[in-house]
């Protein structure tokens, strides 16, 4: 058994020496050198003892003193499991080994490249906390928050607490302070997005923009109407770097401090000016150059950390950049051309990454502007998730499957098991990055159950699947009485519509606007299954309550004309991504067909209820110089 130890400690001592950072320099092991010296030497001592309790238990009855008979007969069993327990600890010690020497040494190693053998991958070690890039304490910007849960953004034990929700002024002081150091010396560069591959003549993006139905004005925005204040409640001091001497002490100080001169809203991060752009009405404007750059920023910003984003039924993951910024990434579960297979319930579908950067598109399209802003990105599994994650529970499920590609499949409801990992090729990845909206300490939103949620059950109908009448009984429901979050639904309802998603149980809104603001189109990864079916379902809501906004119902009979085109939109925006083609054809003619189908549902509504009783003018207020927000009417 001693000698079994001995070997193991020989063996682990000497992977130890041949350990080689990315530079070519043995890695500093002194401690784990002198650890296993002294484990080597106790292991020796204790051998040495029980050599002489054997020897002297079997000639113990030559012995004729009853008092040495006493000692050896009657302590020894003590002395016994004495010597088990510490041989207990030495195995314990040794297995402990391996874990002291990734915490102990201060190199990195260098993942492998798409060509080399993949291998050689489980050789490698996790590069430390400094070289990775992940932020200290002090640095750690509060996480954001992307779902319905106050708590889903904590992950499993792998990042700092937040600060309580209730205590907003030192929520805020932290995000000046890390937004402040993220970019600090960068300026946005006021460009537009690149157009690679889209003719500039006879675009079609840029006609329907141009059209007049995308160039309506808000009304005049006061402090209630946007979800910030720059001047108050994020208002940055530019000697808040200063405080923090251990970032100075890495190097950083020249990159990160001010230059002198009260900083303004220009030198913010893009994600932070994205927050500071939300209103009562909007995520963001129509042509906020801030989202094109925020876009570029998903796809080139260096991934500091990576952790397993709580609750979900699906693996998601939390990105954080180099500037601080986060986002949810979803990884490629499907091919473009799969689809959703017909036996499969809508609960038990898969999460695609391509519908989530698609909606992305066709919420902008359709001139909501209700979907944080979503890029896709080829990401290296091993470099830039791997590598930099402090979640142990994820860095546990990687492996190399049998065609030598590199995989993991992390921790969650459905399809977190072997048999579902996630592989790449042979270490490449693709998903789908989108920005994290404000955190909750900031700006508190409201979860709403949806009036027409499905029952998720395999046997169980939902109210409104059995009875024709349920949306009169929504209409004397708050908050659907009154304002405009009716018509909001039917926006949303003819969104899922038009990519097919079945998925919508909850919606959410921003707490500081009360009822008067818009809905938050989030998680739409179940869209764009099916291109060869039209769950004509998801519209029952319009075809019950029989009302429209006319901006939407405007800008869906411009969609639907030759001259623009829905799934023509679809195609030459989805060019911008780098993870382009995002949609096969089937799906873009798909939208066309369903546009059709839902004009076809109003056109019946108005037959029969009247236009001005289907129809709500949206548009009047502005004609006005103003807007006013009308409550449902009655049939």
């Amino acid at each position: 058994m001693w000698l079994g130890i001995q070997k193991l400690n020989t063996e682990t001592f000497s992977l130890l020496k041949t350990a080689r950072s990315e530079d070519g320099y043995v890695f500093n092991v002194y401690f784990i050198k002198v650890a296993s010296s002294v484990i080597n030497i106790i292991s020796d001592v204790v051998s040495l003892f029980i050599c002489v309790l054997i020897i002297c238990s079997k000639y113990s009855q030559l012995l004729k003193q009853g008092t040495m008979k006493m000692i050896l007969f009657r302590k020894f069993r003590v002395l016994i499991l004495m010597v088990f327990l510490i041989a207990c600890s030495m195995h314990i010690m040794i297995d402990l080994l391996p874990k002291l020497e990734r915490r102990s040494n201060s190199g990195c190693s260098c993942s492998h490249t798409p060509s080399e053998d993949p291998q050689n991958w489980a050789k490698h070690r996790a590069r430390s906390g400094a070289e990775s890039g992940w932020p200290n304490k002090h640095t750690l910007r509060i996480l954001q928050d992307f779902s319905n849960e106050p708590n889903s953004n904590i992950s499993s034990h792998s990042l700092e607490k937040n600060p309580k929700a209730g205590n907003k002024t030192e929520a805020f002081k932290q995000v000046e302070h890390y937004a402040q150091n993220g970019d600090k010396k960068r300026r946005f560069i006021q460009d537009a997005v690149v157009t690679k591959n889209i003719p500039v003549k006879g675009s079609r993006l840029l006609a329907l923009f141009d059209h007049p139905l995308f160039k309506r004005a808000l009304p005049s925005l006061t402090d209630e109407d946007t979800l910030f204040n720059v001047n108050t409640d994020i208002r940055f001091d530019p000697n808040a770097a200063t405080e923090n001497q251990e970032w100075h002490a890495e190097g950083n100080m020249e990159e990160y401090t001010p230059t002198g001169g009260e900083l303004t809203a220009d030198s913010y991060p893009n994600w932070l000016r994205f927050h500071i752009g939300i209103n009562r009405y909007e995520l963001y404007s129509r042509h906020y150059l801030v989202i094109d750059a925020l876009l570029r920023d998903l796809v080139s910003q260096r991934i500091t950390s990576v952790a397993m984003k709580s609750g979900g039924t699906q693996l998601k993951l939390i990105m954080t950049f180099q500037n601080y910024g986060q986002a949810l990434f979803k990884p490629m579960k499907q091919t473009r051309e799969q689809e959703t297979p017909p036996d499969f319930f809508y609960f038990s579908d898969f999460e695609r990454h391509n519908a989530e950067i698609a909606a992305f598109h066709l919420d902008r399209i359709l001139d909501f502007r209700r979907v944080p802003p979503v890029a896709g990105r080829l990401l290296n599994m091993t470099k830039e998730i791997k590598d930099v994650t402090r979640d142990k529970k994820l860095w546990k499920t990687f492996f190399i499957s049998p065609a030598n590609n590199i995989c993991f499949y992390g921790e969650c409801s459905y399809y977190c098991s072997t048999e579902h990992a996630l592989c790449g090729k042979p270490d490449q990845i693709e998903g789908s990055l989108a920005a994290f909206l404000p955190d909750l300490a900031l700006a508190k939103r409201k979860t709403w159950r949806n009036p027409w949620r499905r029952s998720y059950h395999k046997r169980k109908k939902a109210e409104w699947e059995v009875d024709p009448d349920y949306c009169e009984e929504v209409k004397q429901t708050p908050p659907y009485d009154s304002g405009t979050r009716l018509l909001d639904i039917m926006d949303m309802t003819i969104f899922d519509f038009l990519m097919g998603n079945m998925d919508r149980h909850h919606y959410e809104t921003f707490e500081k606007f009360g009822n008067e603001s818009f809905i938050i189109h989030l998680d739409n990864g179940r869209g764009f299954g099916k291109h060869s079916h039209d769950e004509v379902s998801i519209l029952v809501p319009l075809s019950q309550c029989c009302r429209v906004k006319k901006s939407t119902h405007l800008r869906l009979q411009l969609l639907a004309k030759e001259e623009y085109q829905l799934s023509g939109l679809m195609s030459e925006s989805l060019l911008r991504d780098k993870l382009t083609p995002i949609l096969i054809q089937p799906h873009l003619k798909a939208m066309d067909r369903r546009l059709r189908h839902t004009l076809n549902v109003l056109a019946d509504c108005i037959e029969k209820e009247g236009y001005s009783n289907v129809v709500e003018d949206d548009l009047a207020g502005e004609r006005e110089g103003g807007q006013t927000h009308t409550s449902p009417r009655g049939r």
